[in-house]
């Protein structure tokens, strides 16, 4: 069973996910970053180009969904760093800083409020303009014009956008309209309205 609500986190979602005993699951990509606590264990989710498969861990998962473009500074990397992967966060923070907050999170009644609280703690404050951008991309705003609108070239806006989401504006912008396109079939749009 999946469940999320909006967190204390600027733009970010705390969900928990009890998978049933059978098979795989399938994440699709979303533009977003995760930090993970499951089985005793920290992790963080980079952002995804394909469709990623849980390999069916049981137990509960609890997480973080940063919004798009500020997990980098939470976590203190770039995006680009973690594209496509599952890592451990004591792969990226101090091995004796993360035991501690693991001790923590475990000692939570509410993980995913520890999760919070952490994120809290160490949240740099956002770039506006990256916000800007996904809710331009994602309203399906051509590239070209969104970067004239924030003042920025090409080039600047590709390098912000690997170290902010994991990708160039344009990638960014195949995986927001892929999940307006699934947001708008879900809510039980016709197929083919939802593909125009």
């Amino acid at each position: 069973m999946y469940k999320e609500r909006v967190s204390r986190v600027s733009g970010a979602v705390v969900w928990v996910n009890s998978p049933d005993a059978g098979g795989a699951g399938r994440v699709l990509p979303d533009g977003c970053m995760d930090l993970l606590w499951h089985d005793g264990r920290l992790l963080v989710a980079g952002p995804d180009t394909r469709a990623y498969v849980s390999e069916g861990a049981q137990g509960v998962w609890v997480g973080l969904r940063f919004y798009p473009g500020t997990a980098p500074g939470v976590l203190g990397v770039p995006a680009y760093a973690l594209l496509d992967q599952r890592v451990e966060l004591s792969d990226l923070w101090p091995v004796a800083d993360v035991r501690r907050l693991r001790d923590r999170v475990a000692g939570a009644g509410d993980p995913a409020g520890a999760l919070e609280e952490i994120a809290l703690e160490r949240a740099l404050p956002s770039d506006p303009s990256l916000r800007r951008l996904v809710e331009a991309l994602g309203a399906g705003r051509p590239v070209a014009a969104v970067a004239d609108e924030l003042g920025l070239g090409a080039r600047q806006l590709h390098r912000r956008s690997r170290a902010a989401f994991g990708y160039g504006p344009k990638t960014l912008a195949r995986v927001l309209r892929m999940q307006r396109a699934l947001a708008l079939a879900r809510a039980g749009v016709p197929l083919a309205e939802t593909a125009v």
